[in-house]
């Protein structure tokens, strides 16, 4: 965590699930079920059931260059994550609490496979970002 983060220290039921560059990180919160909280600097949490999901989230996050869901309301879209091509925009969708696996390839016309398929592109472009971005001496 860096000097300027101004998240609250974790708590006895907290710990970092996963943890990026950039102070972007999932947290699992253990209550009466485990949750998973993206965070990231000037970006509200977020929290999942599911580590995929949230972890799903984060790479959208990194393959649309940060977005923020302020303004959006509970089912819009920030327009970062449209601009970002139809794979982030599915992986997004499908990392949505409201949907699911077979929502999203309905909404797009497409086999479930197809939108699995497009999650696994956006975790590699992703990790393609993360990877670039540590090797320039991001932290």
């Amino acid at each position: 965590m860096s000097k300027t983060d101004q998240r609250p220290p974790e708590t006895a039921c907290e710990s970092v699930h996963r943890e990026y560059i950039l102070d972007v990180r999932v947290v699992e919160v253990t209550d009466d079920e485990p949750r998973y909280r993206f965070e990231a600097p000037e970006h509200r949490g977020i929290a999942f059931g599911d580590p995929e999901m949230a972890e799903l989230y984060a790479d959208v996050y990194f393959c649309a260059n940060g977005f923020e869901e302020d303004g959006t309301g509970e089912y819009g879209i920030p327009p970062a994550i449209i601009g970002a091509g139809r794979a982030v925009l599915a992986s997004y969708m499908l990392a949505q609490p409201h949907n699911d696996l077979e929502w999203v390839a309905s909404f797009f016309g497409l086999k479930p496979h197809r939108i699995n398929k497009y999650a696994e592109v956006v975790a590699n472009r992703a990790q393609e970002i993360r990877d670039g971005a540590e090797e320039r001496g991001v932290e």
